[in-house]
């Protein structure tokens, strides 16, 4: 029996199946994996015509193959997982100076229980991500994957570690700027609110600051949400060619 169409057709889905598995607008928690199956095979299909596939190998070589194809496709998917889960750090930072560090509920997303500032940042994160055609981008990454880095055997590059320490770097520094506006209300509430009670001991700060810093914090987190579309929709591309260069290390 010859199974090398059955080899090349595998070889051609690992790499859209681990995008669609790994990137959070397809592959979320939520997603059934019928349809994960199903967006795979399409985008492999639909790839077919344009993607040059090896004929037989052998087993060691595509051992490798399938190896460097599903780091490919998780390097790809990587770009979306670093800015959702910067606003989601951004979520956790700010809602742990509000008070709700206690406040937990399961995350759809990723079926984990999460702060809801942070279920909330990384919600909206992911629909600014596709309300600007991110996922559009995403897939003709994946198209322009295959021109640069055809399938077969490769090599990890020196700069890999690099490209991965910019890429998980991204990270903090969405989370940093997402949540930057709310903490600094927040420092400045808690200043003001030692500082009263520096000039007027006899006022209990330990039961009235909470609410100020409370009231404060959730003003400020209304008045500075849409921070949050601002820094995603900026950070979209730098994140796509991070991840671009973090694959072509595998060329």
């Amino acid at each position: 029996m010859d199974l090398s169409f059955v080899t090349r057709l595998g070889l051609l889905l690992v790499r859209p199946g681990l995008l669609i598995a790994a990137a959070p607008p397809f592959g979320a928690l939520y997603t059934p994996v019928p349809v994960k199956i199903g967006l795979s095979v399409v985008l492999g299909i639909a790839l077919a015509p344009t993607v040059d596939v090896p004929g037989s190998v052998g087993l060691p070589a595509l051992a490798v193959i399938l190896g460097r194809e599903a780091a490919i496709g998780l390097a790809l998917a990587l770009a979306v997982r670093a800015l959702l889960a910067g606003a989601e750090l951004a979520g956790q930072l700010a809602g742990f100076q509000l008070g709700f560090a206690y406040a937990a509920a399961v995350d759809p997303q990723t079926g984990a229980r999460n702060s809801t500032i942070g279920a909330l940042y990384s919600s909206l994160a992911l629909l600014v991500f596709l309300g600007i055609d991110g996922h559009h981008a995403l897939l003709k990454a994946l198209a322009e994957s295959y021109r640069e880095l055809p399938i077969g055997l490769g090599h990890v590059g020196p700069g890999m570690a690099t490209q991965v320490a910019n890429l998980l770097g991204l990270l903090f520094v969405a989370g940093t700027q997402i949540a930057a506006p709310v903490v600094i209300v927040l420092l400045v509430a808690e200043v003001a609110t030692g500082l009263v009670s520096r000039v007027a001991p006899a006022l209990n700060m330990m039961v009235i600051g909470f609410p100020i810093r409370l009231i404060a914090g959730l003003v400020a987190l209304a008045a500075t949400i849409g921070v949050v579309p601002t820094v995603v929709s900026r950070l979209v591309v730098p994140a796509l060619e991070m991840a671009g260069r973090l694959a072509y290390s595998l060329r």
